[in-house]
């Protein structure tokens, strides 16, 4: 099988989130069982225009602001024929490459961002985000389309895609890597963890306002917060007007083998966002045996079992979320039993069955579009 995946990043860029750890999982895994898997990506100052990455050739053209404009042409120049399937991993806004992929296509979405991208940019900039999504229904119409949840499954027909053309492959989590340590303890305070990005749109603040709340009520806990991003500046502003410099730390950007260490110290996971593909950190932390709170949101109610590995709040609502942090601050015993039920939810991830069900997905695709010949 010959696979090109258009992506807006790969994971070597100093940008690259969620989506590219996805891509790499799933698509270095098939390259790894003999496809020829090739990447087209933006470029970033001191990358390569081309490299092999993780056994895929990556094409590296335009930057983070152009590539939309110049990947179609690079494709027609170098690329046009020479693959079984085109894969568009759709991350921030579409490249719209039903109007010039020649070979069988296939939509991969984690989520759209909608409303939400005026929480997270300039409003010129929101504004184009939301109008480059609105043609997304009728152009992919017909498409076949991987989805990482039902929540996205859902957001992509309520825009008008077909339901049968979307399967949903849920993200994996390398279990042999994030597993407990029973030589590991949890942190002697209760103490909660951010792990991402720090982007406007995540809502962060929402988490510092209810270890705010907690303080007032004579409830103490800490955050941490590990990543980076432009939102970091406004959250550092945030901790000075709250005053809980005490009790919140920036990480900063963390290795693997760091964040593994703080999901296995911490009492849960914070993840506030009021949209996500599907939440991946909290299935990490699950595989530590750690639960997570999270907003009741799209993405995020299918990596967090209410009551079972973790808590769901109303996005927003920052005295339910306070509640739903101090109900696990003051009693450790439910956080351990959180965390068994979170542990033994993950065990259902792995990337190799998210790369088996895409290889076989792609695989039917390509034998469909052979038999329509």
């Amino acid at each position: 099988m010959r696979v090109l995946v258009v992506n807006w990043q790969d994971r070597t860029n100093p940008q690259a989130g969620g989506a590219e750890v996805h891509l790499h999982e799933i698509f270095g895994r098939l390259a790894a069982r003999g496809h020829s898997v090739s990447l087209l990506v933006s470029g970033y100052a001191g990358a390569a225009a081309r490299e092999t990455v993780d056994g895929m050739e990556v094409h590296r053209v335009g930057s983070r602001n152009t590539f939309n404009l110049f990947c179609p042409g690079y494709y027609r120049r170098e690329l046009a024929g020479r693959f079984d399937v085109v894969v568009e991993d759709l991350n921030k806004v579409p490249v719209f490459a039903p109007l010039w992929a020649r070979e069988p296509l296939v939509l991969l979405v984690h989520h759209l961002f909608g409303a939400t991208a005026f929480r997270e940019a300039s409003a010129p900039f929101a504004a184009a985000t939301w109008l480059l999504e609105r043609p997304i229904g009728r152009l992919y119409r017909g498409v076949p389309v991987e989805s990482v949840s039902e929540s996205t499954a859902d957001d992509l027909v309520a825009r008008g895609l077909l339901r049968q053309d979307v399967t949903v492959i849920h993200n994996g989590v390398d279990l042999g890597f994030y597993h407990p340590d029973p030589s590991v303890a949890r942190a002697a305070q209760p103490t909660f963890l951010f792990v991402g990005r720090l982007k406007r749109y995540k809502q962060v603040d929402l988490a510092l306002e209810a270890v705010a709340r907690l303080r007032d009520g004579g409830t103490h806990v800490r955050l941490d917060i590990a990543g980076r991003g432009d939102d970091e500046p406004r959250l550092r502003a945030a901790v000075d007007r709250l005053r809980i410099g005490d009790r919140v730390a920036f990480e900063g950007f963390v290795s693997e083998e760091r964040k593994r260490a703080l999901l296995r110290t911490a009492w849960a996971t914070v993840l506030p966002s009021p949209k996500e593909g599907w939440g991946i950190t909290n299935v990490e932390a699950a595989a530590c045996g750690t639960p997570a709170v999270a907003s009741d949101s799209p993405g995020l109610r299918e990596s967090v079992v209410h009551g079972k590995t973790g808590l769901l709040v109303r996005h927003g609502d920052v005295p339910a979320l306070a509640g739903a942090l101090r109900s696990l601050a003051v009693d450790p015993a439910r956080v351990e039993t959180l965390g068994r039920g979170a542990l033994e939810f993950a065990q259902d991830f792995t990337w190799d069955h998210a790369a088996d069900l895409t290889e076989r997905h792609l695989q039917g695709v390509i034998c469909s579009n052979r038999d329509d010949l």
